[in-house]
């Protein structure tokens, strides 16, 4: 199909120009381009543009039908990342909140028609480690294993909310903190963790967000043994969307690439998860291997 905004290549922290277009100008995709080594990426400038292309192939009348479902999972997953940038953007905006629950709704769709789709949905990342692409990671996993739990549609939906907010706080963390390069102190880490309670603050002035959301939002950091944060909570002082909440957190940092931290495979991080039992509920954690044992 034809594009109307230009793609660069990623490789190695340089950037070089794939293909070059404009709305005056559209260029068709060539198999070389999908084909070439390193992440395709575009400007911000384009991202309108880019939605505008995600939004066509939906329509489009050349997808057959089989294929017509997994398009609208990729579409919703890209969608996804542009509308939590947003929201991290301006965490106070009532449209943002707004627009992030019906993208949970788009998700939770997908994955009760077909839980397989998780492994679309998920993004594998090879940089930097992006807030808003994790969120939406979490949530994609926080809604499968509740789907699989045997959860209903509507407190999937919660979860998923919650899940997807769970880091909103970050946005009043400083950047030098966030972006670090090596480990924190102790006292950059006791403001890193501040993240959680300024995340309930930011969802406190929206009058939307379902109640059993901020379970996630605030236990995410919790541990079954009680050596969690910000309460130090445990056993079953944490709620249920906290527990998959955390398992879904503390997956999607295991396998991300982050400064001077190689990320781990799928499934050396089931592994290392799978171990830490008194941290996560059994239960809880054995779904969670089942529902993403055949990630590569």
């Amino acid at each position: 199909m034809e594009v109307n905004f230009s793609l660069f290549l990623l490789n190695k922290l340089s950037f070089t120009i794939l293909l070059e277009a404009t709305p005056k100008r559209p260029e068709i995709i060539s198999e070389e381009v999908l084909t070439t080594e390193g992440d395709i990426v575009i400007k911000k400038s384009d991202i309108s543009l880019y939605q505008g292309y995600l939004n066509s192939l939906l329509k489009s009348e050349n997808i057959s039908e089989e294929d017509k479902f997994k398009i609208k999972t990729i579409v919703v997953k890209e969608n996804a990342k542009i509308t939590v940038k947003d929201l991290f953007d301006n965490p106070f905006n009532s449209e943002n909140i707004k627009a992030s629950k019906e993208l949970v709704a788009k998700i939770v769709d997908c994955v009760l028609k077909d839980r397989d789709v998780i492994y679309d949905m998920v993004s594998l990342k090879t940089y930097d480690y992006y807030t808003y692409i994790h969120s939406v990671n979490v949530a994609v996993m926080s809604a499968g294993l509740g789907a699989a739990i045997g959860l209903k549609r509507e407190d999937i939906e919660k979860l998923g909310i919650g899940a997807l907010l769970h880091d909103i706080g970050k946005s009043a963390i400083p950047h030098e903190i966030l972006n670090k390069q090596g480990s924190l102190d102790n006292t950059e880490f006791q403001i890193f963790k501040t993240h959680v309670i300024e995340g309930e603050k930011i969802l406190r002035t929206h009058n939307n967000i379902p109640e059993e959301s901020f379970d996630a939002v605030l236990q995410h950091h919790e541990k079954l043994s009680g050596k969690g944060y910000p309460s130090g909570l445990s056993e079953e002082a944490i709620k249920l969307f906290g527990k998959i909440t955390a398992i879904a957190d503390c997956y999607d940092a295991l396998t991300t690439p982050r400064i001077k931290k190689y990320p781990l495979t799928p499934f050396f991080a089931l592994s290392v998860i799978a171990k830490e039992t008194i941290n996560y509920d059994h239960e809880l954690l054995k779904e969670f291997v089942k529902m993403l044992g055949r990630v590569k």
